[in-house]
C-alpha cells in the first residue's frame, strides 16, 4: 500500500528537519547516514514530477535551516529590513532546494529504470548535482552532504581521492540501502524478509559494507601515515589573532586606534619569535598601503616579535579614466614591516563583494550597506615565505573567507607548490549563529584532501589549528579575544586529488548524463 499525501508530506518535511541537525554546531553526524530515508520512502510510486516536487519541498525546508544565518549577516549588518531578508534567505533556500528537487526526480526515474542498481545510480546523481551547485552562477557548495562527516577523520581520510564529494556519495548510498532494506521488511512477511541470496538483495547491502570497510581501513593508515611524516617534516611556528572587532566598529574611524591597540597588545602575546604571525582578513580598519602613520605601528610590531606578517586588508587600485576599484588582498610583511608579496582574492562573495547583473540588480547598491565593488586577483595562487630557522622557502597558499569553501581552488593551490595552508577570514557578519562552525568546519577537508596543516585567522573566532589528517589542534570561542600559536607540518607531496582534481565528481556527471540518456532510449523502445 502507498502512503498518503499527507504521510508523504510528513516524511519529507523530516527530512528538511534533520538536515540542518546534521552540520555543525548541531554536529548529529551521524545523522547523515538516515536523513533521506523518509524522503526515499515518500517518493514511492510516485511520478518523475510528483517527486520533483517534494524533493523540492524537503530541499527548501532543508536548506532555510541550515542558512538562518543568511537573514543575521543581511539585517544586522546590511541593515536590510527582517522581511526583506527572511525573503531573501527563502529565495536562497529554495534555489538550493531545486538540487534536492532534481535529485528526487532523478531518484524516482531510476527507481524505474535501474531499480537494481539504485544503491550505486542515486549517490551518483546526488554528487552530480553538488559538483554542479560548487560551480553554477558562482558556486555556493555550502553544507554538502559529506561536510557532516568532518569529526570522523577515519572516514573521511579517502577525500585525498575523490574530495569532499566521495564522502557524500557513501553517505547517498547508505540512505538508499536503508531505505531499501526497511521497505523490503515492511512489504514481506517476517519469512520473506530474510536476505535472500536468489534475489540479490544482499549486492547493496554487501557493497555498502565492503565500501564502508574499504574506507575506514584506508583512513586508519592514512591517518597513522601522516602522523609519521609529522615526525619527519619541518614545523613552521605560527601565531594567529584574534582580535573580535564588532563588524559595526571595524571600519569606524574613531575606534582606529583602539582596534590597532588590541592587534599590536595580542601579537606582542602570540608572535614572539614565531615564523608567521597572522591576522584576519580586512584586519586593519583602513587601507594598509595609504596609511604611512599605521603602518609604522606595524613595523614596530614585527620588529619587536621579529616575525613577519601576513594579514587582510583591501587594495585600491584605479581604472584608466580615474575609477577607482578594490581587491580583497592579503598582505605578506617580513620582520622589517616591508611589503613582500601579496595575493588577492579570486573568488568573490556575490552580493557581498560585488553585485551579479549589476545592470538589472542595481537597485542593491542603495539596499545593502557594505557591498564592495571588488575584482577578482590575478597572478600566483600561493606566498612566498623566507623561513631563516629553516634557511628555506616555504610557500603558502591563502585562501580568503569565501574561498576555502572551494575544493578545486585549493587544491590548485596545493598543485602550485603550497607546503601549508592559511586562511583568513571575518565571520563576524555571522553573528552568534552556526555559520561560523559550517565555514570552519569545512576546512576540516580542505586539509584532508591536500593533507596539508591550516592555520585560520578569523576576526571573531573560529581560529585555530588543523593537521594534515583533519584533526582540529586548536579552535577558538566565538567572540572573545585569542592569541595562539602552534607548529604545523610543512608538506613537498601532491595527494591524488591534488593532483588531478575532481576526477571522481565527473565519473559521476558523466555516468549520470548517461543513465538519463539511457532512460529515454528505454522510454521510445517501449
Amino acid at each position: 500500500m502507498q502512503p498518503t499525501t499527507l504521510i508523504r508530506f510528513v516524511a519529507v518535511t523530516l527530512t528538511g528537519l534533520i538536515h540542518p541537525l546534521c552540520f555543525p554546531n548541531f554536529d548529529q553526524g551521524w545523522l547523515a547516514w538516515i536523513v533521506l530515508v523518509p524522503l526515499h520512502w515518500a517518493l514511492s510510486g510516485l511520478t518523475t514530477r510528483q517527486a520533483f516536487r517534494y524533493g523540492w519541498l524537503a530541499g527548501i525546508i532543508a536548506f532555510a535551516g541550515t542558512v538562518t544565518w543568511v537573514i543575521t549577516a543581511m539585517n544586522q549588518f546590511g541593515q536590510v529590513p527582517m522581511v526583506i531578508s527572511s525573503a531573501l534567505m527563502l529565495l536562497l533556500a529554495t534555489y538550493l532546494g531545486l538540487f534536492i528537487g532534481v535529485y528526487a526526480w532523478g531518484y524516482a526515474l531510476f527507481q524505474k529504470h535501474y531499480p537494481d542498481s539504485q544503491w550505486l545510480t542515486a549517490p551518483s546523481l546526488w554528487v552530480a548535482l553538488e559538483y554542479l551547485r560548487t560551480y553554477a552562477f558562482s558556486g555556493l557548495p555550502w553544507a554538502l552532504l559529506g561536510y557532516s562527516q568532518y569529526q570522523w577523520l577515519s572516514l573521511i581520510q579517502f577525500a585525498d581521492i575523490t574530495g569532499v564529494y566521495g564522502v557524500s556519495f557513501l553517505l547517498v548510498m547508505a540512505n538508499v540501502v536503508i531505505t531499501q532494506y526497511l521497505t523490503r521488511i515492511r512489504t514481506d512477511s517476517p519469512q520473506a524478509a530474510t536476505i535472500s541470496t536468489g534475489e540479490k538483495t544482499w549486492i547493496p547491502l554487501g557493497g555498502l559494507g565492503l565500501t564502508l570497510g574499504l574506507a575506514l581501513a584506508y583512513g586508519t593508515w592514512q591517518i597513522h601515515h601522516q602522523q609519521l611524516l609529522n615526525t619527519t617534516a619541518p614545523m613552521l611556528k605560527v601565531g594567529v589573532v584574534q582580535a573580535n572587532i564588532e563588524q559595526g566598529k571595524k571600519w569606524d574611524e574613531q575606534y582606529r586606534d583602539e582596534t590597532m591597540e588590541r592587534y599590536i597588545r595580542l601579537s606582542l602575546e602570540a608572535g614572539r619569535d614565531t615564523d608567521l604571525l597572522i591576522w584576519p582578513e580586512a584586519a586593519t580598519p583602513f587601507l594598509f598601503e595609504q596609511e604611512p602613520d599605521y603602518q609604522e605601528k606595524i613595523r614596530q610590531v614585527l620588529r619587536t616579535t621579529n616575525s613577519p606578517l601576513l594579514f587582510g586588508s583591501p587594495t585600491v587600485r584605479f581604472h584608466p579614466d580615474g575609477r577607482p576599484y578594490l581587491f580583497n588582498s592579503a598582505f605578506l610583511l617580513d620582520h622589517e614591516g616591508q611589503i613582500t608579496h601579496r595575493y588577492d582574492k579570486r573568488h568573490l562573495v556575490p552580493f557581498g563583494e560585488y553585485i551579479p547583473l549589476k545592470s538589472i540588480l542595481f537597485f542593491l547598491d542603495k539596499l545593502v550597506v557594505g557591498i564592495g565593488d571588488f575584482q577578482e586577483g590575478q597572478g600566483p595562487l600561493t606566498l612566498p615565505l623566507m623561513v631563516p630557522r629553516l634557511d628555506s622557502v616555504t610557500k603558502l597558499g591563502v585562501p580568503i573567507c569565501f574561498e576555502v569553501i572551494f575544493p578545486d581552488l585549493v587544491r590548485r593551490m596545493a598543485h602550485e607548490g603550497a607546503n601549508a595552508m592559511v586562511t583568513i577570514t571575518n565571520d563576524a557578519w555571522f553573528g552568534k549563529s552556526a555559520a561560523p562552525y559550517q565555514h570552519f568546519g569545512m576546512v576540516v577537508f580542505r586539509a584532508v584532501e591536500n593533507h596539508l596543516a591550516f592555520a585560520r585567522a578569523a576576526n571573531t573566532g573560529i581560529s585555530g589549528f588543523i593537521d594534515p589528517t583533519g584533526a582540529i589542534l586548536e579552535a577558538t570561542p566565538i567572540f572573545t579575544e585569542q592569541a595562539k600559536t602552534a607548529t604545523l607540518p610543512l608538506r613537498h607531496t601532491l595527494t591524488f586529488y591534488a593532483q588531478f582534481g575532481d576526477v571522481f565528481s565527473w565519473i559521476c556527471v558523466i555516468l549520470t548524463g548517461i543513465l538519463i540518456i539511457g532512460t529515454r532510449s528505454q522510454a521510445r523502445q517501449t
